[in-house]
């Protein structure tokens, strides 16, 4: 094995819900390939992030975050994102600077000392850290999380100490191939990326009102040429679980769901390079979360 030996691996990233997970997965990636909201457990799936240079290629698995179910769909997204653990190469915990290390923290921990996979103890949002959470408070707080690897503090969303943590990565990759070609930064699918854009958008503009008993799928994604050039046309639905919910997704002479479709079809644009027509139907779907031939249908 020598220096100049290309080196790949996979990386989960794990961790409460609303510690930035996402975030940090954007920032690595050097694009937007995992939706963002202040609300948490947005993320449902294990998104593929990939960060390639010429000596390494790193696959990110943006997990959902861990926390104690209400539904069968939490129940499924705990279950999937703890699966990973064993399948990985270097698990990325996140806590959370600006609040106390809690009782989620430590569940996780629990679970990720339970595998041999070597962890990196990620303190995030140290940009909004109070003076009672010093960097220095967690770092000794952290001894009572188990054996860790490597300690970086750092801001997803500035990206202070991002470089850090990529080099901890880096120097723990194994021998291995391009699982990706040069230039892959995820391997969604543009229907999916489509539709976690528009949830994304959907949640903004909803603010508070709408819980997460919504979920959006891309039904139809056609290629088409016209006289202006390639267009992607998609058709997307948005599930809810009652039908208050929809009005609620609708919006007053269809406004919310007018902006939310707009802002996700310019964000599509400008990540894909196409032209890009979104379709919308909003369908009421009881109880989504909680029927297991739902969240099948769903993917979920």
């Amino acid at each position: 094995m020598t220096d100049q030996e290309f080196r790949s691996g996979f990386v989960s990233i794990v961790g409460r819900p609303n510690v930035g997970k996402s975030t940090l997965v954007n920032q690595i990636v050097g694009r937007k390939v995992s939706i963002v909201s202040s609300r948490p457990q947005t993320t449902r799936t294990q998104v593929r992030g990939v960060r390639t240079t010429d000596r390494t290629q790193i696959v990110f698995l943006d997990t959902p975050g861990i926390h104690k179910p209400r539904t069968l769909l939490g129940e499924r997204t705990n279950t999937r994102a703890l699966t990973t653990l064993d399948e990985v190469d270097v698990v990325c915990f996140l806590i959370d600077a600006s609040e106390p290390i809690g009782r989620g923290d430590r569940f996780i921990a629990d679970q990720v000392g339970q595998v041999r996979t070597p962890t990196v103890l990620v303190v995030n949002k140290v940009d909004r850290a109070s003076h009672q959470h010093t960097i220095e408070h967690l770092a000794l707080a952290s001894a009572e999380l188990g054996d860790i690897a490597a300690f970086v503090p750092l801001s997803a969303r500035t990206g202070e100490g991002v470089e850090a943590l990529i080099g901890e990565l880096e120097a723990r990759m194994p021998v291995g191939p391009h699982y990706y070609p040069d230039g892959i930064v995820s391997d969604q699918p543009e229907a999916v990326l489509a539709a976690e854009l528009l949830r994304e958008k959907l949640l903004a503009v909803t603010h508070d009102e709408l819980p997460h008993s919504i979920a959006v799928t891309a039904e139809e994604i056609e290629e088409r040429t016209t006289k202006d050039g390639p267009l992607l046309a998609l058709r997307l639905v948005i599930r809810v679980e009652r039908a208050s919910q929809r009005g609620i997704v609708i919006g007053r002479g269809a406004a919310l769901l007018r902006k939310a479709g707009t802002d996700a079809r310019l964000e599509l644009e400008a990540l894909l390079g196409v032209r890009v027509h979104l379709e919308t139907h909003v369908r009421v779907d009881r109880d989504w979360q909680r029927r297991a031939s739902s969240l099948d249908r769903l993917g979920l």
